[in-house]
């Protein structure tokens, strides 16, 4: 069989075999059949017209039942078909038996080939083996009885019965050790398939394995880079906070209003750089779920995601979806900068598409113990190249200058320190989808 499926059942299997070789034996036997000729030559010259009309018309009736093979009745009947034209070179070969010496022709081998043939090629069960045998064997007894001399050799017909009586013998025990094999086959064939569907799914679930290892060794290269910055940035960013709080304690400070708002405004944008410098300091020392896991609202967190990252959202319809219980556990403030920098990215997709209904599609859903967030915006999508290496560091697909690529993968960090997965899905053009999951409260 050529087709690489194996069959449902075994006699799924068994009807496939006998349509293949149901197929090549057909073909076989009409070059057999024709091929006698040179037989009759040979051996009957003179009834070599007669003979050579019956091959001919034998051939064409086996050649019409293989056309009836391609047909939907040939399908369905293909077993019954079989043994009709099986019979054919049977009948055909008991005839010239008649027709010339009875038992004295030497046409009785071809009827102990083709026991033996149709035995070897064809699946038949010990009961059709034994019918095939049994009936070519009453053809050549009433081809020798039935002459108008009768039988004039009686040893000779009757060894002749013995030889064609052990080539049935050969058939029958030929379809049942052929049933026993091909079953035993049918049985490592499925085993094979079998194993070959689960060396598969290992295969795949080592693939995802290897690309989760892989992203935990970028997310490895910011932690390592972060930590030989944090001192740097946050030694300076506490002396401007120290001298800031400084400021605002002068007694002139009170009088002059546009000064202490100045100087508020400054205090607040020192805090965003050392919140985002603790961010990073907590991805470069990961330790999942021991930092900062306390109960909090999540429609709090992204309420005010929602209202910092305001100015960026302008013009741009932003509905949420939330449940009605959404209190989970984590480190607010970083799920927050999580939010903050989706939503960001969002809007500067939504920029670069233009869409004449910018939308960002905050939804909030409950998922057994986990709270899941997607931001969908349909903006300009991401490239099919490009969306393995979101999360990378410094990855980035803006123009120089407008971002160093660290937020995702800052990103990814936090919510994998809650346990869960950063994921994100796309379609070039159309829309981009980042999702993340986080514990709820027991």
């Amino acid at each position: 069989m050529s087709s690489t499926q194996l069959p449902a059942t075994f006699e799924d299997a068994l009807e496939a075999h006998l349509k293949f070789y149901s197929r090549v034996t057909c073909k076989v036997a009409i070059l057999l059949v024709l091929g006698g000729v040179g037989l009759d030559a040979a051996f009957y010259p003179e009834h070599l017209e007669e003979f050579a009309v019956v091959r001919v018309l034998v051939s064409l009736l086996i050649l019409a039942t293989l056309q009836t093979y391609e047909t939907r009745f040939g399908e369905r009947n293909i077993r019954s078909l079989t043994y009709f034209w099986i019979a054919l070179p049977q009948l055909m070969i008991a005839w010239m038996i008649f027709y010339a010496d009875g038992e004295n022709s030497i046409y009785f081998v071809g009827l102990t080939f083709a026991i033996s043939g149709i035995g070897f090629f064809l699946p038949l069960s010990l009961t059709e083996a034994f019918v095939f045998s049994a009936s070519t064997l009453a053809m050549y007894v009433l081809a020798c009885t039935l002459r108008p001399e009768g039988v004039q050799n009686m040893p000779l017909f009757l060894g002749e019965i013995i030889f064609i009586v052990f080539y049935g013998v050969i058939s029958v025990v030929i379809a049942i050790y052929s049933a026993q094999w091909r079953k035993q086959a049918y049985v490592l064939q499925s085993e094979v398939q079998a194993k070959n569907r689960e060396l598969m799914e290992t295969n795949r679930a080592l693939a995802e394995v290897k690309g989760q290892l892989i992203q935990r060794e970028k997310m490895a290269a910011i932690g390592t880079l972060s930590a030989g910055l944090l001192h740097e940035l946050n030694n300076p960013v506490n002396y401007s906070l120290m001298a800031i709080d400084m400021g605002l304690t002068c007694p002139g400070v009170k009088d002059d209003a546009m000064l202490k708002e100045s100087l508020d405004d400054a205090r607040e944008g020192m805090q965003r750089i050392q919140n985002i410098v603790s961010d990073l300091k907590t991805f470069a020392y990961q330790k999942p779920g021991l930092d900062a896991q306390r109960t909090f609202l999540l429609e709090n967190a992204v309420r005010s995601a929602l209202r910092l990252a305001g100015y960026e959202l302008k013009g741009i319809d932003v509905p949420v979806a939330l449940p009605q219980d959404t209190h989970v556990l984590g480190d607010e403030p970083a799920i927050i900068g999580v939010l903050i920098n989706l939503l960001s990215n969002a809007a500067h997709a939504l920029q670069a598409a233009r869409r004449e209904q910018p939308r960002i599609a905050v939804t909030v859903v409950s998922r057994e113990q986990r709270l899941v967030v997607s931001v969908r915006d349909n903006g300009t999508g991401i490239a099919p190249e490009n969306l393995g290496r979101v999360f990378e560091p410094f990855f980035t697909t803006r123009d120089v200058g407008a971002g160093l690529g660290l937020g995702l993968s800052v990103s990814y960090g936090i919510v994998q320190r809650h346990g869960g997965t950063l994921s994100v899905d796309s379609e070039l053009g159309a829309w981009t989808e980042f999702t993340f999951d986080l514990p709820r409260t027991t």
